[in-house]
């Protein structure tokens, strides 16, 4: 029987799924969620952010595609732009200037949509951790 989840359900399996450790975890985690109707996809990202924003907005676009959380349409990526720019807005001031790590996860149930990026951002082995999570509401399918 498939339990309901509500947005914060979602947002939970979004932060899990962006603190998962290894692919090979990130790649459990999502099979385990899916049997409850959960859809999820996680893609790597790094370098300096405050100046690849539209690249981390594309690649979550990109990752929820080929994952099937979302669809090729403009209302779908819309929603995941509009939640991974959230989510990136969280995050941006720490990353000023420096260079970072992480991997940013979406999570979809029905209509609710979740975004997290989580990573390390610094100089050398002086690192700070940052998370950002956003959330949209998508028509159902």
């Amino acid at each position: 029987m498939e339990k309901k989840f509500d947005s914060i359900d979602v947002a939970r399996a979004a932060i899990r799924l962006a603190l998962t450790p290894t692919r090979e975890a990130e790649e459990k985690y999502i099979s385990s969620i899916a049997e409850s109707g959960v859809k999820a996809a996680a893609v790597d990202i790094g370098g300096d952010i405050t100046n690849s924003i539209h690249i981390v907005i594309e690649r979550a676009i990109i990752a929820s595609r080929k994952a099937g959380v979302t669809r090729e349409n403009h209302v779908q990526d819309g929603a995941i732009a509009g939640a991974a720019r959230e989510a990136v807005t969280q995050i941006v001031e720490k990353a000023i200037g420096l260079n970072g790590g992480g991997k940013i996860a979406i999570a979809r149930y029905g209509e609710h949509l979740s975004v997290c990026i989580f990573m390390s951002i610094g100089l050398l082995h002086l690192n700070d951790v940052v998370i950002g999570l956003g959330h949209r509401s998508l028509p159902l399918d």
